[in-house]
């Protein structure tokens, strides 16, 4: 255990949150889907774990492999992503596997493997983000040279993701905003964009609510409806409060779910709620200070980083997964109308939490870099951030 603790570079606190929420996931994933076991694998209650198992440990490998590599090549592979998300979600858009009338999956040829083009796209447009600001510091006021660069591909990559996963849409383009505004992007433009957006999430929700209820429509009218609603309450949300109620303080301990019977979709988008049943409001408590742990380390990373790209590249990265899983956490306790977010690190998922070990092993890159030029007094471009 010494030797392996020895392997890991980087900060150790972020380190031990992956460790207690990889803890979480294991014990609600196998508590959650034994209603999915006796459904599709004969009673195979060991199916589901094994296989959530096999997936952490992968993601894990993936973590550490991606904080071993010196984040200043994420630079360039952040360009290369990039471009390729573009077509990967145009094609998804198009021909993509489709679920509960959505096509946000692609499968890859010969190896039949599934993933969202999504989660790709966000992770490249992040980094790319935290790239084109870092280079543009020295005139980031400039409209033409420094705010079209940095918005435009934010636009292209939400507005291309929109039809098919809406809530994710928003989330990144919220998450480019505080980028941008971190970045030092001129609050002037921040604020038309965010108005422009605003004027357009109004008029497009008009048109949801007058439009038919067909396809992607039908489930966002739905949503919203049940969110303004109390009487057209989704069924999700009901059995998610209830498990919720029932957990209480302390919860009724590992495995002791009721509502993971009826509650849909417990090992994923509403994990949150059966975590607190079995473990209370005090294991919920747990579970979101360590979200917001991990956040507060990677601010602490990136006022350490002694350059612009490393304290974006890790703030954005972070701010990321904190929106997303407060989202899921809010959805649970139906403070934010349903959105299919999971919960990063401990719902069950394939290719979804590959990204998030990704993304997570890029802040640790950050974080080594920092520790290495600690070490060695090495001097490097200086961080213009931190001059705000």
């Amino acid at each position: 255990m010494k030797v392996l603790i020895q392997q890991l570079r980087g900060d150790r606190v972020i380190w031990l949150v992956v460790f207690f929420l990889s803890v979480f996931s294991l014990l609600a994933v196998y508590s959650s889907t034994g209603t999915l076991a006796y459904k599709y694998q004969q009673g195979n209650t060991e199916y589901y774990l094994l296989k959530h198992l096999s997936i952490l440990i992968l993601g894990l490998l993936l973590m550490y492999g991606a904080h071993l590599i010196d984040y200043r090549y994420y630079s360039r592979i952040s360009q290369l992503l990039l471009y390729a998300s573009v077509p990967l979600l145009i094609i998804t858009y198009f021909t993509g596997t489709e679920l509960n009338e959505a096509r946000r999956w692609i499968t890859l040829p010969v190896i039949n493997l599934s993933f969202q083009t999504s989660d790709l796209a966000k992770l490249a447009l992040i980094m790319f983000l935290a790239r084109v600001l870092s280079k543009k510091q020295q005139i980031i006021y400039d409209f033409k040279n420094a705010f079209l660069p940095v918005i435009l591909p934010v636009l292209i990559i939400c507005v291309l993701i929109a039809p098919a996963n809406l809530s994710t849409s928003l989330m990144l383009f919220a998450t480019s905003i505080l980028i941008m505004f971190i970045g030092r992007v001129r609050l002037m433009h921040i604020a038309a964009t965010i108005g422009i957006m605003i004027t357009a999430l109004s008029l497009m929700l008009l048109l949801i609510m007058m439009t038919p209820d067909k396809g992607r429509v039908g489930t966002w009218k739905s949503r919203i409806e049940g969110y303004m609603n109390d009487n057209q309450e989704p069924y999700q949300v009901t059995q998610s409060k209830i498990a919720i109620a029932k957990g209480g303080l302390l919860g009724k301990g590992p495995g002791n779910s009721h509502q993971r019977n009826f509650l849909p979709h417990p090992y994923s988008d509403f994990i949150y709620a059966i975590i607190i049943e079995e473990y209370g409001l005090l294991g919920g408590a747990f579970v979101l200070f360590l979200y917001l742990l991990l956040f507060f380390r990677t601010i602490k990373i990136m006022v350490k980083s002694p350059n612009a790209f490393g304290s974006l590249l890790a703030v954005g990265l972070g701010i990321s997964l904190t929106i997303q899983a407060i989202i899921n956490m809010a959805v649970a306790v139906n403070l934010v109308p349903v959105t299919g977010q999971t919960l990063p690190l401990v719902s069950m998922g394939g290719t979804s939490l590959f990204f998030t070990s990704i993304g997570v092993g890029i802040i640790l890159s950050v974080s080594r870099y920092n520790e290495e030029c600690k070490k060695v007094g090495d001097k490097v471009k200086p961080n213009l951030l931190a001059k705000k």
